[in-house]
């Protein structure tokens, strides 16, 4: 398949293996705005067609910055047109990004604040190094968090840090994120991206199809009651044996071999 096409120049890809890395490129602080938004959004959408992308990382560009978020110049005029403009693209790029078939690692390098943090929890994943701060301090400007961050946030952490860090504006350390379930894990300095691409190379051990059913199953607790995703669950169980993945896995089981995964 065809490389994908960016069309700006603040978001940049690479591809190692079955892995795409993205990188918000945008100084000095990776925020982002009605070009980058939308570049992203066309960007996974690409890869969620490419059957070779098993995993996607994003991390931000330099070693002090994931993503500031929203570019706050954007909303110094009060316009409400440009404030529903950008919510609906930050909507878009992110619900996106949190749809990817495949699993999404977000290598939080520095600052995640406000829409980077919304980026990040948009991911399966959050690898967090030592000295990155997370928050989301829209409330503390007159704004709210409007790229699933009331909703993400209080899924991950439960409804009271939720709270702290919405209501409160409180500023979380790598170490506190990792206590309170915002990240997976904390590693060194300048690290997070290696360890992404390192989990990224586990999930090449897993059948794709089935990656991208259980992924859609535990993302569908979140919306729907047991009784209705356990129907599922057994549904999408039997489509797996429509997959030429699901005969090379139990065949390369028995035979004792490592599978040989063709995404279909």
């Amino acid at each position: 398949m065809s490389s994908p096409s960016i069309s700006s120049d603040k978001i940049r890809l690479a591809v190692e293996g079955h892995t795409a890395i993205v990188t918000i490129a945008n100084p000095p602080a990776n925020t982002w705005d009605q070009e980058s938004l939308p570049a992203l959004q066309s960007l996974v959408a690409q890869l969620n067609e490419n059957a070779d992308i098993y995993s996607l990382v994003i991390t931000g560009q330099g070693d002090k910055f994931f993503s500031a978020g929203a570019d706050l110049k954007l909303f110094a005029d009060g316009d409400t047109g440009k404030a529903r403009l950008l919510a609906r693209l930050f909507g878009q790029a992110f619900e996106t990004l949190s749809n990817f078939r495949g699993v999404s690692i977000a290598a939080v390098n520095g600052y995640a604040m406000g829409g980077g943090l919304e980026c990040a929890m948009a991911c399966d994943l959050r690898i967090a190094e030592s000295h990155a701060k997370l928050a989301l301090p829209e409330a503390s400007v007159g704004l709210l968090p409007c790229a699933g961050g009331t909703q993400n946030l209080p899924w991950l952490v439960g409804e009271a840090w939720a709270k702290r860090m919405i209501l409160l504006g409180e500023r979380v350390d790598a170490g506190t994120a990792a206590k309170i379930g915002l990240v997976e894990t904390v590693v060194d300095p300048g690290t997070s991206l290696a360890t992404a691409i390192a989990w990224a190379k586990r999930v090449e051990q897993q059948s794709p199809p089935a990656v991208a059913s259980c992924k859609k199953l535990i993302q569908a607790a979140r919306t729907k009651p047991p009784a209705m995703a356990l129907i599922d669950e057994r549904e999408l169980f039997v489509d797996l044996f429509h997959t030429e993945d699901q005969r090379e896995g139990v065949n390369a089981f028995l035979e004792k071999r490592q599978p040989e995964w063709q995404n279909k």
